[in-house]
């Protein structure tokens, strides 16, 4: 398989790309709105500087070629979600290009190029309400957008899931994004083809682009399923040759891909240069002011390698480096080189949390501060602060049946099918035991005694 990523970052800025309206998530629909971001006549965008320097911070550590001289496009298509009928974005003259991701496969590192770094604005977020309706929430509309660009160099669902993984790690080791998947602030689009031996002649399957994968699991399960349903189109005789490109969605309830529309080309969005916007002059006091923000990468990658050697969890590895580690660095201000806690002394924390022993919560609120600042074991620190999860299955069922007696309004909208509510259940037996409850087994439990 060949695949080539487009990553899209929601940067982390208070005010959107083009205009002063905030970019806090969860407001309620179409209140963080104003004429520029609506595409009123007659407005005038104005580019945000720190979401400008923010992508460039990006591109620097990717290793591009920083551009001194750049420009915003109008990329045209209609959709409900876009009120201006364009995006603002970059076409021919991107702020950056020609860069490199360095990954860890089980072969070795490995490059993934990095063909260009470029800004845009986010678009709109369509609701589906049922009944054949929509509704339009504008509150994305103009959100500062970093879209990340990849060589077609990953030809395997290992080398997608290290891509993946050491982009976000990047990302959020530069604070330039909050890199929360849930809040769409990461989301990637996919152009994956595969090959075929067919009498001695390798065939190419039509190029397919995967959208709506709104999860790194969710691409990497899409890109799967698609490789093998390109191979069985080659085999029906399906080839580049005869068939055009293609834009699919992933259904992630069914784990298929579903056909959209043909993939269009450039001509088709009619490129031009955005008339309201000034080209931007990259000069060398600028972009040393940029580059001067970037912390040491590279023993980051080292302590998180290191990591992944202890716990032998690349995924738990990933989560405690990306929002635990870095925090607590961000908050003290500490170089990773800095980071009293070694990589042996932190897996053993992780370790306490993954045999049940104590939650996450206790460890990255108490546990990992603690041994920052006093050098004790994880061990020690549950011990001494009664941080042991309460894991006795008689002890919980009483906690689980009072929890049951207590709210039978909620227990009898379970039972009519509204699944949700067994987090305000498991909450509420958290409450009762003061946290202590090994919120896993609540929850079986829960839903056992519910059944």
């Amino acid at each position: 398989m060949t695949i080539g990523l487009e990553v899209h970052v929601q940067l982390k800025t208070e005010s959107k790309m083009f205009c002063g309206c905030s970019t806090r998530y969860g407001a309620p629909p179409n209140t963080q709105v104003c004429p520029v971001c609506l595409g009123m006549p007659g407005v005038l965008p104005v580019m945000n500087k720190r979401a400008f320097e923010l992508a460039v911070k990006t591109a620097i550590a990717l290793g591009c070629t920083i551009a001194r001289f750049t420009k915003f496009d109008r990329k045209s298509y209609y959709y409900p979600d876009l009120p201006k009928n364009y995006q603002i974005s970059q076409y021919d003259m991107p702020l950056s290009h020609d860069g490199y991701l360095e990954i860890e496969t089980s072969e070795g590192k490995k490059r993934i190029g990095i063909i260009r770094v470029h800004l845009e604005e986010d678009a709109g977020k369509l609701v589906h309400t049922g009944g054949g309706s929509s509704s339009v929430d504008l509150n994305r509309t103009g959100i500062p957008l970093m879209e990340i660009v990849s060589e077609p160099d990953i030809h395997s669902i290992e080398e997608l899931h290290e891509y993946l993984s050491g982009l976000k790690l990047l990302l959020t080791y530069l604070d330039v994004s909050n890199c929360n998947m849930e809040e769409g602030n990461i989301r990637a689009d996919a152009n994956i083809s595969v090959q075929m031996d067919v009498d001695g002649r390798e065939i190419s399957s039509p190029i397919s682009e995967i959208k709506n994968m709104n999860s790194f699991s969710a691409c990497e399960k899409a890109m799967a399923y698609e490789a093998k349903r390109l191979h069985k189109r080659i085999k029906q005789g399906v080839t580049t040759e005869t068939h055009p490109k293609e834009t699919r969605g992933w259904d992630d309830d069914r784990g298929v891909t579903v056909g959209q529309r043909e993939k269009e080309e450039a001509s088709d969005y009619r490129y031009f240069p955005d008339p309201d916007l000034a080209p931007v002059v990259v000069d060398d006091a600028w972009l040393e002011s940029i580059r001067a923000e970037i912390p040491e990468l590279p023993h980051l990658a080292d302590y998180f390698e290191e990591l992944v050697k202890e716990t032998g969890d690349v995924r738990s590895s990933c989560v405690w480096v990306t929002q635990h580690v870095l925090r607590e660095l961000n908050s003290r201000n500490l170089t990773i080189e800095r980071f009293p806690v070694k990589p042996a002394q932190l897996a053993e924390a992780i370790a306490l949390v993954l045999d049940g022993t104590t939650s996450t919560a206790s460890v990255s609120g108490t546990v990992l501060p603690e041994m920052i600042d006093t050098g004790k074991s994880a061990q020690e620190i549950v011990k001494q602060k009664g941080l042991s999860q309460v894991s006795d299955a008689a002890a919980l069922a009483a906690a689980v049946d009072a929890a049951i007696q207590k709210f039978p309004k909620e227990v009898d909208q379970f039972r009519a099918g509204k699944e949700g509510v067994i987090n305000f259940l498991v909450g509420m037996v958290m409450k009762e035991t003061r946290g202590k409850a090994n919120p896993q087994m609540v929850r079986e439990l829960l839903e056992k005694n519910l059944s």
